[in-house]
């Protein structure tokens, strides 16, 4: 008998990403396990990537909670990692812990995933203790992923900060781009590139390649929190097309 799963996202109102890669991601997995997906949203007005705009957009994910425990999802993935990671140092768990107590307060307990979680996770699953990353944010902000992710251990040798400011124009961006702007890094001393800081820069498709061509483990916000929602559900956390994190390699918790 197939298992069916239900996924819900918290998603800011103008991301049009997280909603397409992470589907496809679980589709690909479809194809060569039994399990099945749905996918259900509630999203947090958000259209430009500003602290302010971010701050307000946070305080609305209690409701997408709520929300989506109504519709007794499976599991929850909070997808905007700058929102979390600008908040403050360690705030994923904090955010993970608060909306999972919303979910239980509904009478539909769920585990939840923030996307700046899963990165932080994925990274350390990877045994990635130096990285670079390429990030669309202003260069202010791109520097709150960088310091959040040395003070959980990870150093950022090198980054790109795309400045785009306007989110529509952040899924906008050609993932076709992303390699040759990871090439560009200082990346030899780094153990893995996070190819897309940000789950509403689309790279999906630009994560093979990218490895290949850097000859080390190359992620995304979007793979990392496709790992950890599987690994939440208690599933074996692989997808094929996905880089080294969703190989198979570190399928088991």
């Amino acid at each position: 008998m197939t298992t069916s799963y239900r996924i819900g996202q918290i998603v800011p109102s103008s991301n049009v990403t997280m909603e397409t890669e992470v589907p496809a991601l679980l589709r690909a997995r479809e194809r060569v396990a039994p399990e099945r997906f749905t996918f259900h949203s509630s999203r947090m007005r958000m259209t430009r990537v500003t602290p302010e705009q971010l701050r307000a957009m946070d305080a609305e994910s209690d409701r997408c909670a709520a929300e989506l425990a109504d519709a007794r999802v499976d599991v929850l993935g909070y997808a905007c990692l700058v929102a979390v990671m600008a908040t403050g140092p360690g705030y994923h768990r904090e955010a993970e812990q608060r909306l999972h107590r919303r979910t239980v307060e509904n009478g539909a307990a769920a585990p939840v995933v923030t996307s700046a979680g899963a990165l932080v996770t994925g990274l350390h699953t990877l045994g990635a203790k130096k990285v670079a990353v390429v990030t669309p944010y202003l260069r202010p902000l791109a520097r709150t992923v960088v310091d959040y992710l040395g003070h959980e251990g990870i150093e950022v040798v090198d980054f790109a900060a795309l400045e785009i400011a306007d989110n529509l124009d952040v899924a906008a961006h050609d993932p076709a781009r992303l390699p040759d702007i990871a090439a560009g890094l200082a990346h030899s001393r780094a153990d893995a590139v996070v190819l897309s800081a940000c789950v509403q820069m689309p790279s999906l498709s630009a994560i093979e390649e990218a490895e290949q061509r850097l000859g080390k483990p190359v992620v995304s916000a979007a793979v990392c929190t496709a790992h950890q929602l599987l690994r939440a559900l208690g599933l074996p956390a692989f997808a094929p097309g996905a880089g080294h994190l969703l190989s198979g390699a570190f399928a088991e918790a």
